[in-house]
């Protein structure tokens, strides 16, 4: 298949499989999100996570048409995790972009001279960047009021954190007062970390005492500050460096270098070997003087940051997506070992997939031991004639899994034999079936398959869903397993006889546990959509329904109804922006099973789930109008412009029709401008919109 045609001129079936393997990073990555952001136990190396990433983002800039609302470009690191309180960042604390080379460099540089409109015919715009070692660590935002430390929270999904307040006091390194110079408010942030030496000791410890060790420093500094308990934080050596700041009551330079120093001027502790480079060379020499001397460094970097130093740029600059488009970090190459592949296993993910693990002979790699690799899929192990006992290179760049780079043939066994990929679930003993043009076998046995049913009641409880809370996975795992709760509605009907007596379960626990359920009964509809885990239906997608339709009766009828393709109701349904035809797809397909029917209506029978409620908006002139927008805009990222039409009370649409009320054009509009005007459609200019919805 050829992945340099647009959707247009593309077969049905190469969409199909775009699509699919779209669907399918999007499962992997978000599963490799919660493990390193949430379990502190990454599943995959660096490498093979940017290589994800990396392929993610080829693919959604081949075909921007398919992208999936619930892309990985969309989101920052994972939800907070159970056991701590919740902070909402003032500010989001967003992720980066990646560059691996010196041509990403100056990509990243050309990019953003284009953007900034600075550059003459003969004459380059000076830009300085701020380049900073990227350590190897868990992201903190630190809060100071008064000049007085009162909250510290990690970064999570980017929005909202955890509070470690309590944890971060313990830091030997935290300033608790700031001088009188420093602003009423004032929030850093940095990297929280744990040193090569304090490692070492930690692991010492944990062997001495019997217990587990922690894989790599990372992991043990997200592991100790992230303690329920603090007295275990105090125990265990941690540091910190501060990168930037967040939310402040008053600026504090002109330039992210002076930002820093005076930061460092207030006892903040910012790493001394953060430097500004004048221009490109200067940031590549920067570069490989690092990578040359990092070993001997006594904690773990994956690379530098880089930052546009003047501020007002970085402002005019802003952000795409989950990254800001003036900063960047650049990786280090992986480092390598020899090891012994032991064992191939499979494991069964929420939708079926079948994914190959390598269990490794533990090898240390960079002075961290690695002992599992995901092997992605059939034909990875194929073309790299992986088998079961063979010697193989593995790299790493940063965490416990490494990626199998070859096989080392001149050591392989006489009697070793092609692995040969299972054609049945190991799971349900249900065909392992892989369709043309899919990169993964799927199981398939649907509900009969526990892998599947579990994740998918899994997904049904989780935090952006139902979000019950005392009912984690574990307790669905065994509720399931013991055929207490098959199905989403049989948690509704739970009684105290049901849990009485079964281990973890007491009275006053059984107590809560209901008391919760009872408490989840009223749900918002875009909650509800989310959490019946119907392919490529995310958050943002949930909510895009819930707004559209506004009922949960509403949203059923319209589904139904879109069965048939070029129906008025599927017509509506691919029209809203975001939607296409594959996710459409989907959506029908969900509602062609009757089984899914029979789960929706026994999940009416116990719940109120409330009709969508659009915010007051009413001296609007766009609430409840139809636009569309088209062309390239000039003041603000298309977007940008979505987001505050919906802000506005409108709904976004992505094509032209008979429903649209206004269509807003700006350079090089094309055919939806022309179909506006065939159809009588109101059409503005960019300026026009600007100053209808107050931004002019």
């Amino acid at each position: 298949m050829s992945t340099s045609q647009g959707p247009s001129e593309m077969t049905p079936l190469e969409i199909m499989a775009v699509e699919k393997e779209l669907a399918e990073l999007a499962d992997q990555i978000k599963a490799h999100d919660a493990a390193y952001y949430q379990n502190d136990a990454p599943n995959v190396s660096d490498a093979d996570y940017d290589a994800l990433r990396q392929r993610n983002d080829a693919l959604e800039k081949l075909h921007p048409d398919l992208v999936r609302d619930d892309s990985p470009s969309k989101r920052v690191g994972a939800v907070a995790a159970d056991g701590f309180g919740k902070v909402t960042h003032s500010q989001p604390m967003l992720s980066l972009g990646n560059a691996f080379s010196t041509d990403d460099m100056a990509d990243f540089t050309d990019g953003v001279r284009r953007f900034l409109k600075e550059l003459s015919d003969d004459e380059m715009l000076p830009l300085e960047l701020v380049a900073e070692p990227k350590i190897d660590g868990l992201s903190i935002s630190l809060r100071y009021e008064d000049r007085t430390f009162v909250q510290a929270a990690t970064r999570g999904d980017g929005t909202t954190g955890e509070d470690v307040t309590a944890n971060i006091l313990t830091l030997k390194q935290l300033p608790k007062q700031l001088p009188a110079d420093a602003p009423d408010v004032l929030e850093v942030r940095g990297e929280v970390y744990m040193s090569k030496p304090d490692f070492q000791k930690l692991n010492n410890m944990q062997e001495k005492a019997g217990d587990k060790v922690f894989a790599n420093p990372r992991n043990a500094a997200a592991g100790s500050l992230r303690q329920l308990d603090v007295s275990v934080t105090a125990g265990r050596a941690l540091s910190f460096f501060i990168y930037g700041v967040g939310d402040t009551s008053t600026p504090l330079s002109d330039t992210h270098w002076g930002v820093l120093q005076k930061l460092r001027d207030w006892g903040l502790p910012v790493n001394p070997k953060t430097q500004v480079c004048a221009d490109g060379a200067a940031a590549d020499a920067y570069y490989e003087d690092l990578n040359d001397s990092r070993a001997g460094l006594d904690y773990d970097l994956d690379g530098i940051v880089y930052k546009v130093d003047r501020l007002d740029w970085q402002d005019r600059l802003g952000a795409v997506s989950r990254a800001p488009r003036w900063a960047i970090a650049r990786k280090f190459p992986a480092e390598q070992a020899t090891t012994v592949l032991k064992e191939i296993d499979i494991q069964v993910g929420r939708t079926g997939s079948l994914t190959p693990v390598a269990r490794l002979e533990p090898v240390t790699v960079g002075g961290v031991v690695v002992s599992n690799a995901t092997l992605h899929n059939e034909d990875y192990i194929s073309d790299k004639d992986i088998r079961i006992g063979d010697t193989v290179v593995v790299q790493r760049a940063g965490d416990v899994i490494p990626q199998v780079v070859r096989v080392v043939t001149d050591k392989r066994s006489t009697d070793a034999k092609p692995y040969t990929f299972p054609d049945t679930c190991p799971e349900c003993d249900s065909r392992a079936v892989r369709e043309e043009g899919e990169a993964k076998r799927h199981c398939s046995g649907g509900l009969v398959c526990p892998a599947q049913a579990i994740e998918r009641l899994k997904h049904f409880v989780s935090r952006d869903a139902f979000d019950i809370e005392g009912l984690g996975g574990k307790h669905m795992e065994t509720f399931l397993k013991d055929g207490l709760v098959k199905s989403p509605g049989e948690i509704f009907k739970l009684t105290e006889q049901d849990l009485a007596g079964r281990d973890g379960w007491g009275e006053q626990s059984a107590k809560n546990l209901l008391a919760a359920i009872e408490d989840r009964r009223t749900i918002a509809l875009e909650r509800f959509i989310y959490a019946l885990g119907i392919p490529q239906v995310g958050q943002a997608t949930a909510k895009l329904l819930a707004h559209r339709y506004g009922s949960l009766g509403a949203w059923r009828t319209a589904m139904i109804a879109a069965h048939v393709h070029g129906s008025e109701a599927y017509g509506d349904l691919v029209s809203i922006d975001g939607i296409g035809d594959a996710m459409a797809r989907d959506l029908i397909a969900f509602f062609d099973e009757q089984h899914n029917l029979d789960v929706v209506a026994a999940l009416e029978e116990q719940l109120d789930v409330q009709d969508f409620v659009a915010p007051d908006v009413s001296d609007s002139p766009f609430t409840g109008k139809t636009m569309v927008f088209t062309g390239a805009l000039e003041a603000m990222s298309r977007g940008e412009a979505k987001a505050r039409a919906e802000g506005l009370g409108a709904k976004v649409a992505g094509s032209v029709s008979k429903k649209t009320d206004y269509v807003v054009v700006g350079a090089d509009a094309g055919s939806k401008a022309k179909r506006a005007a065939e159809l009588g459609v109101t059409v503005l200019s960019e300026a026009e919109w600007l100053e209808m919805s107050g931004q002019s």
